[in-house]
């Protein structure tokens, strides 16, 4: 994967398109949630190419946290500091915050790794819906608002023991929903992988809205509908 692909650098920040944000969410992460569609009104740069430029920036460090901040439009100018500290923000020119990471420990900036992770990581985020939400909300019995369905990265974090590593893999190992009220907070929990043995372990946290009472019949219908999205584009 080349992510300079998906992203512009002009002198007023890392600007990522309409077209560069669909076409990752797409082709690398496997997401095809219609937010991410160049003609969606409601349209949002996929957190995971966030958490990639990120890690492309700034590297792979033992202890990672990314919070985010806020949903962010196309052609947004995001500045990436130049710093050494361990703590980051990561805003547009008027100071508003889209990303916070945090670090520390040991850092590697082997471009192969990063690239390996930041594939793997988003190739099993992108496997969120419907995989592993379906099975939460039927578990719960509540789900999304089927017509508008919005689902927000909150945070990310990983913790990987070895930095000395090669084709790493991800692998969920549970996942739960928590509700409050119209309100869903999901963990997703996973171990990082690397030649049979477990290196790391990480965490991805998204917020559910509009919750209301499960009906399958509209979940069956909504994927469907996802899965009939998947499958024209990778026809085309």
């Amino acid at each position: 994967m080349r992510l300079e692909e998906y992203f512009s650098r002009q002198e007023n920040g890392i600007l990522v398109s309409r077209q560069q944000a669909s076409t990752f969410a797409k082709k690398v992460a496997g997401d095809f949630n219609p937010i991410h569609d160049e003609d969606a009104k409601r349209f949002c740069v996929p957190g995971d190419l966030l958490f990639a430029l990120g890690l492309h920036h700034y590297g792979l460090s033992q202890h990672m946290r990314f919070n985010f901040g806020g949903m962010v439009s196309d052609n947004v100018p995001l500045l990436f500091p130049q710093t050494d500290d361990n703590d980051i923000s990561i805003c547009d020119n008027n100071g508003k915050e889209y990303l916070n990471i945090s670090r520390s420990g040991e850092c590697s900036t082997d471009q192969a790794l990063t690239s390996e992770l930041i594939q793997r990581y988003v190739e099993f985020s992108g496997q969120t819906f419907p995989h592993i939400l379906v099975p939460l909300m039927q578990e719960r019995q509540v789900m999304i608002n089927t017509d508008r369905p919005l689902v927000i990265y909150e945070r990310m974090m990983i913790n990987v023991d070895d930095l000395n590593i090669q084709n790493p893999s991800l692998e969920l190992s549970s996942s739960t929903l928590d509700v409050d009220g119209k309100r869903g907070s999901v963990s997703l929990q996973f171990v990082v992988n690397a030649n049979g043995t477990t290196v790391g372990r990480g965490e991805k946290n998204i917020v559910l809205s509009g919750l209301r009472d499960f009906d399958q019949a509209k979940i069956d219908l909504l994927v469907i509908e996802y899965n009939g999205r998947k499958n024209a584009y990778l026809t085309n």
